[in-house]
């Protein structure tokens, strides 16, 4: 049993990509869900699919590479809050990864989103995770 669920999940993507798998499986979880989708919709990865073949189910995710150089879409993916130390951003203080070009991942009253589109709601939360 695992105590982080959100660091194992940027975890198994992380070494996937390392072995240089085209697709991982992830057991499910709503939050899991949320991210998968905005790493897709950001263009972090090719595709993904939701299996509720078991009580949690799964997550497969299509990993993402560029064709000529077979290098992965996600440079680096890391956990900034963590169950021992949890990092909370208000809206005016929003982090912004290398300067834009990269994303962090919030979990907010609106939901799981973005920096910009937190920026764009006015809304702060828990910094969940920087992705670029």
């Amino acid at each position: 049993m695992y105590t982080d669920p959100i660091a194992d999940y940027l975890t198994r993507i992380r070494n996937a990509q390392m072995a240089r798998h085209k697709v991982v499986e992830i057991p499910a979880s709503n939050l899991k869900k949320e991210m998968t989708k905005i790493l897709f919709d950001k263009g972090y990865i090719l595709n993904y699919k939701f299996m509720d073949d078991e009580v949690q189910g799964k997550i497969k995710i299509a990993l993402k590479y560029h064709p000529k150089t077979k290098r992965p879409a996600i440079t680096e993916i890391q956990r900034v809050s963590k169950p021992g130390l949890r990092k909370y951003a208000g809206a005016d203080g929003l982090p912004r990864v290398l300067n834009g070009l990269g994303i962090s991942i919030l979990s907010t009253s609106r939901g799981v989103i973005t920096d910009k589109e937190a920026r764009k709601l006015n809304v702060g939360g828990e910094v969940l995770c920087y992705v670029y």
